[in-house]
């Protein structure tokens, strides 16, 4: 969507590829509204486009209550972009605004609250207050139409910091009041879904939207595989299973339920926090994981036109690179699963959850621990890992250094740096460190070519070892999904199990 002629020719065809992707607003009507739209096409002299929804709402016009704007996915380009304003989404996607306010933002990237400011406004046409302003409305709209919680619960944990802005907030985002935004709620069965209905024993109910096809089983393969004992399980059989685990949030603990079976356009997730301040946070966590704000379309068209991908693209459309909701948890485990198998990288690390995890409050069936803090691994003795000294003494120094911030794997960190940071760490390796780049932080162009389950894919898929450089380089800026197709590819023994090069195919 490089124009704005394109972007109306989109809009024209209810292009739900485009969703979330750009906004456009309608000055006849004073209302914005996503590309897929199914309200009839306005005139082009009568539309204006804008980056983000956070923009819209900044020129003066309300959230269409049709195709709910507010609630579709993420742009994918914010997990492609390594700048700063790349770096400043992922950020404010997760709560950082709110809790550290545009300072804290600021201190994160590495630049001043105004240099931060110029930018966003510029490329986005808001700021991180606006941007931030625009994500708590919509996490106050779903309490509001799926909890029976008094608003004036909802104004706060929503991160408004004030019942009075969060009612003058909702009136000037959606033209009602909350008690009139409450009463409001569909339903009925709409093209993008109904609002869940009203729930009871603090569960939060959540429609995690998603664009384009997307390939469940193989994601619930890979995390029923690595699935940890103590802070995951997964239950069912394949095709509609539940994937359970344990979050450890800013200000609380929490439970993310997450069931295979899709929804059109959205995956059903269940929340338990004890702390709803942290449902913006939990929200944008699980959809790292389960890598919802992708654009698989993109990824499509680029992978396909290799003739040797072509097919794998075809096989299983819509593959996602699953992401973490713990950063500092996937590092400890990709360092667990160095040179193992995945089995084995399963045993150390549920030994792991066993002697050094945090025990929940109140256990939910099998889910009883969060995962141990870095802080807790950087002086422990880890005996009751059996693996040698030097690999104990490498989880204690990644301890250390993700505990002190000589590591950042924030959702804001520079790749690059990160990456480089890793690498100085004795017993961390460049497979290693590329993979936890991969996956904490969410970097879909990783390639691990040295990688002994992606060769053996490339092979089975026709790709020679040596011509591995001269196909890669038409993969960019995707070629974290080139590889998933590899790490897919049929075994010639679907029960062997593969040699973990580790978490990525393993922990």
């Amino acid at each position: 969507m490089s124009n704005e002629d394109s972007r109306y020719e989109a809009v024209r065809s209810r292009d739900a590829r485009f969703d979330g992707a750009f906004f456009f607003a309608v000055s006849t009507t004073g209302i914005y509204c996503r590309p897929s739209c199914p309200a009839t096409t306005p005139r082009r002299r009568n539309v204006t486009f804008f980056p983000t929804s956070a923009a819209a709402q900044g020129s003066g016009f309300r959230a269409c209550r049709r195709c709910r704007p507010d609630a579709v996915p993420g742009s994918a380009e914010w997990n492609a972009r390594a700048d700063v304003v790349g770096r400043a989404m992922r950020l404010i996607g997760e709560g950082v605004v709110d809790r550290e306010g545009v300072s804290g933002l600021a201190a994160r990237l590495g630049y001043s609250a105004r240099q931060v400011q110029r930018q966003l406004n510029a490329e986005l046409g808001a700021g991180p207050v606006a941007l931030a302003r625009a994500q708590r409305a919509h996490t106050a709209r779903v309490l509001l139409q799926t909890t029976g919680l008094p608003a004036a619960d909802i104004a706060f944990a929503a991160g408004f910091a004030s019942v009075r802005q969060f009612n003058d907030t909702i009136k000037e985002i959606y033209a009602l009041t909350p008690s009139e935004l409450r009463a409001a709620r569909p339903g009925r069965t709409t093209r993008y879904g109904p609002v869940a209905p009203s729930v009871t024993a603090g569960t939060l109910p959540l429609r995690l939207a998603f664009r384009g096809p997307y390939a469940a089983r193989p994601l619930f393969d890979h995390l029923q595989r690595r699935a940890l004992t103590g802070i995951e399980e997964v239950s069912g059989e394949p095709g509609a299973r539940t994937y359970r685990r344990t979050l450890r949030l800013p200000h609380g603990a929490g439970i993310a339920e997450v069931d295979e079976v899709t929804g059109d356009g959205w995956l059903n997730c269940r929340l338990r926090l004890t702390e709803l301040r942290d449902l913006t946070t939990a929200s944008q966590r699980v959809r790292r994981l389960f890598d919802l704000d992708a654009d698989p379309y993109a990824v499509a068209e680029r992978l396909g036109r290799d003739p040797v991908l072509a097919p794998l693209v075809e096989r299983c459309p819509g593959l996602r690179a699953p992401g973490t909701p713990d950063p500092h948890e996937l590092a400890v485990r990709a360092v667990l699963g160095q040179q193992v198998s995945v089995a084995a990288g399963r045993t150390l690390g549920g030994a792991l959850v066993a002697a050094r995890g945090e025990p929940l409050p109140e256990p939910s069936g099998a889910l009883t621990h969060l995962f141990p803090r870095p802080e807790d691994l950087s002086q422990a003795p880890l005996t009751e890992l059996g693996m040698p000294e030097s690999r104990r003494e490498a989880l204690r120094t990644l301890g250390a250094a993700l505990a002190d911030g000589t590591v950042t794997l924030d959702a804001g960190a520079d790749r690059d740096r990160t990456e480089q940071a890793l690498l100085a760490l004795r017993g961390v390796g460049p497979w290693t460190a590329a993979y936890i780049r991969m996956r904490a932080l969410g970097d879909p162009d990783v390639l691990l070519s040295g990688d002994a389950a992606v060769r053996a894919g490339m092979r089975r898929a026709g790709i020679p070892a040596d011509a591995l450089a001269a196909h890669a380089h038409d993969w960019r800026p995707w070629r974290s999904y080139a590889m998933h197709h590899f790490w897919n590819t049929p075994a010639t023994d679907p029960a062997t199990d593969r040699p973990s090069t580790t978490e990525g195919t393993g922990s």
